[in-house]
């Protein structure tokens, strides 16, 4: 018995991680830093350095366009989509808000935050009438740019940060939502999640058992398969070989966070994203220095890849990625 349970747990330990890489190819080669990207009409739209925002086609990766948003060298890493528009806000102040057309790639700015301490972090559409860009701030309190039927204002709320925490621009990804709730994540000295009902506007704000207490450290990207299970992952960007309590999983909507893999992953992690239809059991991750996969949500992980320079990462369907970050943008293809 013991034999037979031994060899059947080797079997599905072999069978969990059985998945390959098929083909990996880079589709765009620029000088820019990417750290925020879109998929639409088969193609990967990218915001990044020197004001840049344009797209590479996924079936012919010749054909692209890649325009300026400004004449100043603008910093992006955020952007954002509705029904017929791309939207884009650069770090540091004055914050402009690009909206861009996705037929003909018109642009307009629809909105300015002129605060000392504007930096947004991540950009993100609830649904084609409503989304939430998350911002560093002046006075230590949650500070939410809010586009809603047409409209931009700040979402008013009484909820403090506490001293040294933030946010971290990584990957666009310390947001996430679904009908229900909205979720923001934390970094710093405090790392923490914070959580909007819709039904009723409140804001609850959990703690997390994610490593933090210095600047470097905390969560950096998050997602969430329903209002139940959700994964968070970080680290510190100081130390990427470190992977000491760096990625944790929630099942109750983000009240209670527990650790997973600590020890036992490829380190500091700034995007992480759940392959859709896997009922939340297939996960990619990625960071600096390696690509990351799990098909236990999340409690163990293989390091499918060292390739460096990513960020950011998207399922495109259940066997295609795509990934960005220093350089390039490129297309992963597994084989199961």
């Amino acid at each position: 018995m013991k034999k037979t349970t031994l060899f059947l747990f080797l079997f599905l330990g072999i069978f969990t991680f059985s998945q390959q890489i098929e083909s990996f190819t880079t589709i765009l080669n620029d000088k820019i830093s990417i750290r925020a990207i879109e998929i639409y009409d088969n193609k990967v739209w990218y915001s990044g350095t020197d004001s840049k925002f344009g797209f590479v086609d996924l079936k012919d990766p010749e054909h692209k366009n890649q325009i300026k948003l400004s004449d100043e060298k603008l910093q992006f890493r955020t952007l954002a989509q509705d029904k017929d528009f791309f939207y884009a806000a650069n770090i540091e102040s004055p914050a402009r808000f690009f909206k861009i057309d996705k037929k003909n790639l018109t642009y307009q700015i629809v909105f300015t935050d002129m605060s000392k301490g504007a930096f947004y972090d991540a950009f993100h559409f609830v649904s084609n009438n409503l989304a939430f860009a998350f911002s560093d701030t002046d006075d230590a309190r949650l500070k939410l740019a809010m586009y809603k039927n047409g409209e931009w204002s700040f979402f008013q709320n009484n909820i403090k940060l506490n001293e040294g925490e933030a946010a971290f621009a990584a990957s666009n990804t310390n947001i996430a939502s679904t009908k229900k709730y909205l979720w923001v994540a934390t970094g710093g000295k405090s790392s923490r999640i914070l959580r909007l009902n819709f039904k009723n506007n409140q804001i609850d704000v959990f703690n997390t058992p994610i490593i933090q207490g210095e600047s470097s450290q905390g969560i950096y990207s998050i997602d969430f398969l329903d209002n139940k299970f959700g994964i968070a992952v970080g680290g510190d960007y100081t130390k990427q070989e470190a992977n000491i309590n760096n990625i944790a999983t929630t099942n109750d909507g983000g009240e209670i966070w527990q650790i997973q893999a600590s020890g036992h992953n490829a380190g500091y992690t700034t995007c992480v994203r759940i392959k859709p239809n896997s009922k939340g059991k297939e996960i990619i991750a990625v960071g600096d220095q390696h690509i990351s996969y799990s098909s236990d949500s999340g409690k163990t992980w293989k390091k499918i890849s060292d390739e460096k320079g990513f960020f950011v990462c998207q399922w495109i369907d259940g066997n295609t990625l795509v990934f960005a970050g220093k350089d390039k943008i490129s297309v992963m293809k597994l084989k199961f």
